[in-house]
């Protein structure tokens, strides 16, 4: 049994950059603890460090995934069948359905250092959800692993 025709896996991973703020905010824990002794000042390092690399870790593992006729973003399962277009944003674009374009019934899956996304209706009438809003970073081979599974799943 196939799952799906074009398989697709994302995880919204957080930047490199999240990994050096996680290293600073132990090195400032560790200086806050510094008049208290090495062995304070260590534990403050460890401790801070790990606690700051763990909160970014979980928001950035987060995954986006088409499996079996359906598209998982968190925690969101929706079948395939309940969706319609796809819509491949920009950077600007996507900004703007962030921001001003954006309606507040929409189920939004945001990552604000991931500047590009993918918009997709819901054509379900019993859902009040009136679009996806995906942040990725390859939103062409979303949108058409979300078409292989529609036409997959027809």
């Amino acid at each position: 049994m196939q799952l799906s025709a074009t398989p697709y896996e994302e995880r919204l991973t957080a930047p490199r950059s999240w990994w050096l703020i996680s290293l600073l905010v132990g090195l400032s824990l560790a200086l806050i603890l510094l008049p208290f002794g090495t062995l304070p000042m260590l534990g403050g390092l460890a401790g801070g460090t790990a606690v700051a690399a763990t909160m970014a870790s979980s928001y950035g593992s987060v995954r986006i995934r088409v499996v079996g006729g359906s598209l998982i973003a968190g925690d969101a399962r929706i079948p395939v069948a309940a969706l319609g277009e796809a819509e491949v944003l920009d950077a600007e674009e996507a900004r703007a359905w962030r921001t001003h374009k954006a309606d507040t019934r929409a189920f939004l899956l945001l990552r604000a250092y991931i500047p590009t996304a993918l918009r997709v209706v819901v054509t379900d009438p019993e859902d009040p959800t009136p679009y996806l809003y995906l942040s990725t970073r390859e939103p062409e081979r979303l949108a058409a692993a979300l078409a292989a599974a529609r036409t997959a799943a027809a």
